[in-house]
This record gives C-alpha cells, sequence and structure tokens, in this order.
C-alpha cells in the first residue's frame, strides 16, 4: 500500500465514521424533529473547536450475527472542545447507530471522557439520546452503565456535570443524568423513565403515556427530576451555555468574571414600595432579585418545580452567585418538603463550586398538615438546613419580611454560619405571627379590644427586625433601594473569605 493509498483509507474511515447510521436514519432523526448526534456537538461547542477521541472504535460482540454488522463509532460520539473559549468534555449517544444502545465498547470510551475530564479538571456534558443497554450484549452492557455511574459519583463535586435528554432515556440509563449537576430536556421529545407504560400497564394496570409519564413537562414541574427544559434542542442546547457561563471549571477554581456596566452603587427607588405594608398581602419575590442584580439576568433553576422556593443563578458586579429566595407569591413563601430538597440541592452545588449564596427571605414557616409530616417534612427540612450550614462558601441573607420560627433559622441565618445579615425595615423576625403568639400567650378569655391591644403590643415588641439587630443577629437595616449596593460591598467583604469544616470522611446528611 503506497502513501497515497494509506491517506486514502484514512479519508474513507473518517467519511464512515462521519455517517453514522446513514443518510436515511439521519434524515428520519431530523423527520422526528430531532438533530443528529454531530449537529448537537456542533451546536453545543464553538465552532471549529471540537477535537474527536475513539471515533474508529467497534463493539466488541460476537453474539446474534452481530460479528457482521459493525459501525465506525459504535453509536457514541465523544472528544473535547470550547464553550466561549473554556476547555470542556462532550459525548453524546448517535440513535442512528444501534438506537444509540450502550455496549461495552462505548460505555468505555464515554469511561475514557469522564477520566479525561476530571485529571484536567473540566466540565462533561452528556447528549443522552438511547434505547438503553445493548441486549446482544447482556452483561457487559450493564456493567458498562455501572462504571458510568461509579465515575459520575467520583467526578461529583470535583468538575461540573451537565445531562441533556435529547430523546428516550429509560431503564437504568436514566441514573447517570440522576447522579449528574444539572438535567436538560426538550419539550415533547425527551422521555425519562424507570420502567415504561407497558410495563407499568403489565404490572399495576394503569394506563399511562410515555409523555404523562416522564415527558419535559412531568420532570421539570411534578417529580424535580430535571433542572431546565427547552422548547427545542437549539434552545436546550443554548441554555447549556449560558449555564456554563456561570460556572468554574472545577473546584479548585473561581467561578468565571464577566464584564458589566451595570454600577455597583446603583440605587433602586422602586423597592422602596415593593414590599406591601400588609404582611399577608403577597408580592413577587423576582421583582426584588431581577432589580438588584447585574442586568436583570437571572438564569433561574426548576423555575416549574416547587415555586414557593426560588434558586438560580445571577451576577453581582460581574461575579456569579447562587440566589435562594422564599415566594410570598406562591404558597405565601413557605417551606415544604419539595421546596426544601430544591434548596438544599442548589445550596450543596454552590458550595461544591465556589459559588456565593446570596438568600433573600420571606417565610412565614414550613407547612402544615398530615401530607407534610407523613412525607417527613422533618427530615426533608433538615436538608436545606444542613446544606446551609455546611456551605462555608460567602454567605449573605436579606429578610425582606417574615421570617418566622424554625424557617427564620433554616434560611440561611446568622446562626448557622451566614456572613452578612441584613434586613429590611419591613421585615418580622419572630416565633410566630402576632395573632398565633397571643392566642397561645394569652389563654383566658380576652374581649376583642384586649386582644387587639395585645397582638399590637406583640407586634411593636416583635414583628420587627429592631430586636434581633440588638442582639446583632441582624448586621444592618437597610432601605431597600440600596439592597444592590449593600450586597456588592457584602460579596467584595467576604470574597477571601476562608473556612473549613472538621476533617471527616463525610457527614450524613438526613436523606
Amino acid at each position: 500500500m503506497n502513501l497515497k493509498e494509506k491517506y486514502d483509507l484514512l479519508t474513507d474511515l473518517n467519511k464512515q465514521a462521519e455517517s453514522g447510521g446513514g443518510q436515511e436514519r439521519i434524515e428520519k432523526q431530523h423527520a422526528a424533529g430531532k438533530k443528529s448526534a454531530r449537529e448537537r456537538i456542533s451546536q453545543l461547542l464553538d465552532p471549529g473547536t471540537f477535537v474527536e477521541i475513539d471515533k474508529l472504535v467497534t463493539h466488541r460482540n460476537y453474539d446474534f450475527g452481530m460479528e457482521d454488522n459493525r459501525i465506525l463509532g459504535d453509536g457514541l460520539i465523544s472528544g473535547y472542545g470550547k464553550v466561549k473559549g473554556r476547555l470542556i468534555y462532550v459525548f453524546a449517544q448517535d440513535f442512528t447507530v444501534f438506537g444509540g444502545s450502550l455496549s461495552r465498547a462505548n460505555a468505555d470510551k464515554i469511561v475514557k471522557i469522564q477520566k479525561l475530564a476530571l485529571q484536567m479538571g473540566a466540565p462533561l456534558v452528556g447528549l443522552n439520546d438511547s434505547g438503553g443497554a445493548r441486549i446482544q450484549e447482556g452483561v457487559e452492557s450493564l456493567a458498562g452503565y455501572a462504571d458510568i455511574f461509579y465515575n459520575n459519583v467520583i467526578s461529583s463535586g470535583v468538575i461540573p456535570q451537565i445531562s441533556a435528554i435529547l430523546g428516550p432515556c429509560a431503564g437504568g440509563a436514566v441514573y447517570s443524568p440522576a447522579l449528574t449537576d444539572f438535567i436538560f430536556m426538550v419539550n415533547e421529545k425527551s422521555h425519562m423513565f424507570v420502567t415504561g407504560p407497558e410495563v407499568i400497564k403489565t404490572v399495576t394496570h394503569e394506563e399511562v403515556t410515555k409523555e404523562e409519564l416522564g415527558g419535559a413537562f412531568t420532570h421539570n414541574s411534578k417529580s424535580g427530576v430535571a433542572h431546565f427544559n427547552g422548547k427545542d434542542e437549539d434552545q436546550t442546547l443554548m441554555m447549556i451555555r449560558e449555564l456554563l457561563s456561570f460556572l468554574p471549571s472545577n473546584n479548585l477554581e473561581d467561578p468565571p468574571v464577566k464584564v458589566t456596566i451595570d454600577p455597583s452603587d446603583r440605587v433602586e427607588e422602586s423597592l422602596q414600595d415593593i414590599v406591601p405594608a400588609d404582611p399577608n398581602k403577597p408580592y413577587d419575590m423576582h421583582d426584588i432579585i431581577q432589580k438588584v442584580i447585574d442586568n436583570a439576568h437571572f438564569l433561574e433553576v426548576q423555575a416549574q418545580y416547587a415555586q414557593n422556593i426560588i434558586v438560580g443563578f445571577a451576577r453581582f458586579g460581574g461575579k456569579p452567585v447562587g440566589i435562594v429566595a422564599n415566594q410570598p407569591a406562591h404558597l405565601a413563601g413557605v417551606l415544604d418538603i419539595n421546596s426544601s430538597v430544591k434548596a438544599a440541592r442548589f445550596v450543596r452545588f454552590c458550595d461544591a463550586f465556589n459559588i456565593p449564596l446570596v438568600t433573600f427571605v420571606d417565610v412565614p414557616g414550613f407547612l402544615p398538615g398530615t401530607n407534610q409530616e407523613f412525607g417527613g417534612i422533618i427530615k426533608h427540612g433538615a436538608k436545606l438546613l444542613y446544606a446551609f450550614a455546611e456551605a462555608t462558601v460567602a454567605k449573605i441573607t436579606i429578610i425582606t419580611r417574615k421570617a418566622y420560627g424554625g424557617a427564620y433559622d433554616v434560611m440561611s441565618s446568622k446562626h448557622i454560619g451566614a456572613d452578612v445579615n441584613f434586613a429590611y425595615p419591613t421585615s418580622e423576625i419572630a416565633v410566630m405571627g402576632p395573632e398565633g403568639a397571643i392566642n397561645i400567650i394569652y389563654r383566658k378569655a380576652m374581649t376583642d379590644d384586649e386582644r387587639a391591644t395585645a397582638v399590637q403590643d406583640y407586634r411593636d415588641k416583635f414583628a420587627n427586625p429592631y430586636k434581633a439587630a440588638s442582639l446583632g443577629y441582624i448586621d444592618e437595616i437597610i432601605f431597600p433601594r440600596d439592597t444592590r449596593s449593600k450586597i456588592i460591598a457584602a460579596l467584595e467583604m467576604t470574597q477571601n473569605k476562608r473556612k473549613s469544616n472538621p476533617p471527616k470522611k463525610h457527614g450524613n446528611i438526613p436523606l
């Protein structure tokens, strides 16, 4: 074989690998409203930056006639590239090749990329579109999944791991995404479930569609399994790029700073009237968040799930922060099982990746009821308490209105390690609301006038921030209009914070 023939052979093999399952199957993928695996990688990464690894790998299976059916790449594309100039590792399952099913060979490709990402300290993005384990390979395929799961766990808290579900994801395949930090889904195209509709019908006789059982709406609003959903693949992949812009490459780096022209000392007069004088009147916490962050740019996480709490990423003075905020416009902002778990996981992610936490508090307490108690609100609420107390990043807290009972403690109070605690003049920091307190303090019969006087007396003494400020539990009572400048000053003051928890293998978070 001469030189030209050798070069021609490589060119031919590259073309074979790049064609995947062939043009006909690629067109079928397009007809279903889905991109090919290579198109997805091109869309995700900066143009011209993708470097492929293991392009010519094939499966090693000789059963069920598979020895005569080998396709270069074996249904998985893996490699590295850049997003906004920063190194990212990526793998994409190719549905046009054996339905994107996981073989021992392409599991090895994912494992190789996972290990590289961990060693080089760069985020890993997985684009999932697979029929599941390759049945012809039996336990080898299952072993491949378990190897991937193991690496997900070892990488957790070291590098950001992001999963995009761009097609089916069923059975054991759902557990790798579940172990990663964030899951993205596409409306009406993505599906995740441990057991599909047919199995459920056979075992429990329940009738349920694929979309109802494991679609993007279900996992973003009902189960809380997913964190983001896009209307199509283009939007979903752009959202991944946006998320990455807030995150450091690994746990030893600080989040990337972005130049902003939004003044740090900007005064927002409209905030003066945002919290109603009536303590029972709702308002939208988003209105406060949007007015104080850089350029009103807020990337909300799990926006459709447990809406009584808001979590997401924003910037102050160009530096990324994680925001946790009670939402008085939904269930009065109470903490319940779902909101506690949602916020706890977000807090732990931010702490793992050196992202400061800014917490806005307006919480009347924990949601009462048998459903909550039987569902374990005690242990689930304790997750959020644990997460805030464990976090060693800078923690800034602003109490806008109610901070009642144990929920006051849980919401990044001074007592569990917050660095700077602010309160608006509208805030009420007490064991409970004035009416409930008077019912307990004065059990004897009272006239309406006596009750009103007692309620007002309690309100004057406790339903304000001044008692807490006199004890040093609140560092400063601020005018709402100054919120942005106060937060930025606090973040600058705490930027060199160094705090370590006692050495241990790991804590035992209440799960």
